[in-house]
């Protein structure tokens, strides 16, 4: 066997196993994954997650998760935890602790001290009768036929299954929560995931010049302004209303089109009725009227008036595109 079949082969086995694995825990999910949501759902305090090893790893990733979609949640490392971070969970906390095998000695010296402080304790475990198990007030089965690993060793499948159960809770927390794409917004500012939900058109219109000019501007100075404020266009404005707009495109047409021009003005150049939007127009809103018309750029509007201008390059900027 050729190298690259062996490679694509191994590849191939490593996602059937795991997939076969992932589609297994349906059959596992119980009252116990419900009544632990609940168990969350209706606490007044955080989740603390915990692990050690590769589980540690895992535990890092559903806490981002579930903080990211408005269950507040913190890492405690399980080795940490017996050396003083213990003062981690607070009197109304939920405890999840996730292990493969339930049985590692940090665990068992771990859980005693969670269950001193009477603080719920949730276990993600691949079995269900280990000491983890036992000692849990809810068990949500993560049991794996098999790693992917060919020595069955290498945690691979175990902490997908691990990964996939964390994701389970925080969608149906986030169900349970109402939490909308606006929510989701107000926890992902900075990224372009979270420009898109909360990004509107005057914030676009804020960093452009405001290009005007009258209908009876002449087209020296038409083409001076579209210069000047560097957006390939100016907007054609009579008593504060756009009547037209004037664009790069329509001053070449006008230059293949006529051999003398100065004694035209905009009013004779623009095209009529451009396409509008609102200042409180959504950017990626904006962006699809663009793309549906084929157009780069557009004016925003508000109570009728004219307001700026947005570019496609603004919002390739954003990071909206």
């Amino acid at each position: 066997m050729k190298l690259e079949e062996k490679i694509l082969s191994v590849a191939k086995d490593t996602i059937s196993i795991e997939a076969k694995a992932i589609a297994n825990l349906e059959n596992l999910i119980d009252k116990d994954f419900s009544d632990a949501v609940e168990c969350i759902y209706n606490s007044k305090g955080r989740v603390i997650i915990t692990g050690i090893g590769k589980s540690a790893i895992i535990a890092n990733k559903i806490v981002a998760t579930l903080n990211s979609t408005g269950t507040p949640s913190v890492f405690m490392h399980a080795a940490d935890a017996i050396h003083g971070d213990l003062g981690t969970i607070l009197k109304d906390d939920v405890v999840i602790c996730i292990s493969k095998s339930g049985n590692t000695p940090e665990i068992k010296v771990l859980v005693p001290l969670i269950k001193n402080f009477h603080n719920k304790l949730i276990a993600i475990t691949g079995n269900k009768d280990s000491f983890l198990g036992l000692q849990s007030d809810f068990v949500l089965n993560a049991y794996v036929e098999m790693e992917a690993c060919p020595n069955n060793l290498a945690p691979t499948t175990s902490t997908t299954a691990q990964l996939v159960l964390g994701d389970a809770l925080a969608v149906c927390l986030l169900n349970l929560r109402g939490f909308s794409s606006k929510d989701f917004a107000k926890y992902h500012p900075g990224g372009a995931l979270g420009k898109k939900l909360y990004l509107r058109v005057s914030d676009i219109t804020a960093q452009n010049q405001l290009p005007q000019v009258s209908p009876i501007t002449n087209v020296r100075d038409v083409i001076i302004e579209i210069s000047e404020k560097m957006l390939g266009v100016v907007a054609v404005i009579e008593k504060e209303k756009v009547i037209g707009i004037v664009t790069d495109g329509d001053i070449r047409r006008m230059l293949r089109n006529n051999d003398a021009f100065i004694h035209l003005t905009a009013a004779d150049i623009m095209s009529k009725n451009p396409k509008t939007v609102p200042q409180d127009m959504m950017a990626v809103e904006a962006l699809a009227i663009l793309e549906k018309n084929k157009i780069s750029q557009l004016i925003a509007v508000e109570d009728g008036k004219y307001a700026g201008i947005v570019h496609i390059h603004n919002l390739i900027r954003e990071g909206i595109i």
